[in-house]
């Protein structure tokens, strides 16, 4: 971890917090497309899908500050996403293949619509609003 922590001081774009969600993320995005049990390098997700899993956690853990937690790590767009991985890659803590590019992580979503009008409040079930399970106590 002190790699990534000293990669996010030499570039000095982004906040050490997105390069630590970004790990997070990429476990995400392996297991959303299913490439959780293949063996490397079968699992190697795309620029798209990579952001894509970053969207996912983001709403699930930040929920209608999720653009908010982005623009104060410094992720203006997808493209950021991309610039940290290869960041990474440079410092060969990711690998890549041949036909792996920064700009895979263009516009992959408007962050105003991807993160703040795709937010939906979820509410927990009727027997759960005063903690009492589904029990029926």
């Amino acid at each position: 971890m002190d790699s990534i922590r000293q990669a996010a001081r030499d570039d000095g774009r982004y906040a050490v917090e997105a390069y630590h969600f970004l790990l997070s993320g990429l476990d995400q995005a392996v297991e959303m497309t299913g490439r959780s049990e293949a063996e490397s390098p079968d699992r190697h997700v795309s620029g798209q899908e990579l952001v894509e899993a970053l969207r996912v956690v983001a709403l699930n853990t930040y929920g209608p500050l999720a653009k908010e937690v982005w623009n104060s790590w410094g992720i203006q767009s997808t493209r950021d996403w991309g610039e940290i991985v290869f960041v990474l890659i440079h410092l060969e803590l990711f690998s890549r293949q041949e036909s792996d590019t920064v700009e895979d992580f263009d516009r992959v979503f408007d962050l105003d619509e991807g993160l703040l009008q795709a937010w939906e409040p979820t509410l927990p079930q009727e027997d759960d609003l005063f903690g009492r399970g589904s029990q029926g106590d």
